[in-house]
């Protein structure tokens, strides 16, 4: 099993509702790409946030379903509106669990 973890960070004029909107396009990935196994999304939290506003973490089985979920258009969708309202940095992480 793969875990995905992307954290976001937004232009601070990014205003709340469009990153709620980043939120349920992320969360609806899961309905149109088959090999998503799990999905969380949400607000950071953490004190020590560095700015970065949204956190991501999503499951797979294997290699090839993390890059189908990469570079499935969908996704690729969402990416291109969350740097239309501002996304100005994304870290990403990938490791087997």
């Amino acid at each position: 099993m793969i875990e995905h973890i992307g954290i976001l960070k937004f232009e601070p004029f990014t205003r709340k509702d469009q990153k709620d909107l980043v939120i349920t396009k992320l969360k609806k990935l899961v309905e149109v790409i088959p090999s998503i196994a799990e999905i969380q999304v949400g607000y950071n939290f953490s004190e020590k946030n560095q700015g970065f506003d949204i956190g991501i973490s999503a499951r797979f089985e294997n290699r090839k379903d993390l890059d189908d979920f990469l570079y499935h258009p969908s996704h690729q969708e969402v990416g291109a509106f969350a740097k239309e309202v501002g996304l100005i940095d994304i870290i990403t992480v990938d490791f087997l669990v």
